[in-house]
């Protein structure tokens, strides 16, 4: 399986106008910097459009933000797995909770991905989620409930028993999976929170891309590691 360091911060860049255009090259040299002078895991997802430019320019790993289980060929508008691995990325998202996909598909992108040495985080919106899709051994499980994707409460003190019991639950399934916990996410206290109750990192989006002072935040969010 592939594996990224841990603990591991992984920034999802999403569609948000912070990252459009040769903003989120920005964004990503801020976070290769602050991953080099830190020594800390720092992993980024891209919007699509700037995918193969950031994988080319930056050393951190650049991710897709969905991978769609279709061969090269007749694919047109699909986020195929060659064509992320063609752009130089290190891997994908897949079944974020805002792109969803039915298990069959979740399935086969993982296979696919892994045929072609490129790692998988599967978005799991609750433990029995994460426990299915640990059987379709993807690299890292992210747990997220979708109730709290881009608030202002943590899962790891609004629920941090979904966080434990994933842990728990996919470790039973395969100690070789990682997980990481996402909602809500945005200090050093909530990542600090994360790795207490198990987890080997998080995923986060807006409390990065949408802050005041992306660099700030970062650094916060860092703080304990």
């Amino acid at each position: 399986m592939i594996k990224l360091p841990k603990p591991s911060i992984v920034i999802n860049f999403k569609v948000y106008e912070e990252a459009e255009g040769a903003k989120a090259l920005n964004i990503t040299k801020m976070c290769a910097a602050v991953s080099k002078d830190s020594g800390v895991a720092i992993a980024v997802c891209p919007p699509a459009p700037e995918l193969g430019i950031i994988a080319r320019s930056i050393k951190i790993p650049v991710l897709a933000q969905n991978a769609d289980p279709f061969p090269a060929g007749a694919s047109t508008g699909w986020m195929t797995p060659s064509v992320i691995k063609g752009a130089g990325a290190f891997g994908t998202l897949i079944n974020h909770t805002e792109h969803k996909s039915t298990d069959d598909t979740i399935s086969k992108a993982i296979k696919m991905c892994g045929e072609l040495n490129l790692l998988t985080i599967v978005c799991a919106d609750s433990v029995e989620a994460a426990v299915r899709i640990a059987k379709f051994r993807p690299d890292i499980i992210a747990v997220e409930p979708p109730e709290l994707i881009g608030g202002n409460v943590s899962v790891t003190d609004a629920d941090p028993y979904i966080v434990k019991n994933t842990v728990t639950s996919v470790k039973k399934e395969s100690r070789d999976i990682s997980v990481l916990c996402g909602a809500g996410i945005k200090t050093g206290k909530d990542v600090k929170a994360a790795l207490e109750l198990g987890a080997d990192g998080v995923l986060l989006a807006s409390g990065i891309i949408r802050a005041d002072d992306p660099k700030g935040a970062l650094l916060d969010l860092i703080q304990y590691l």
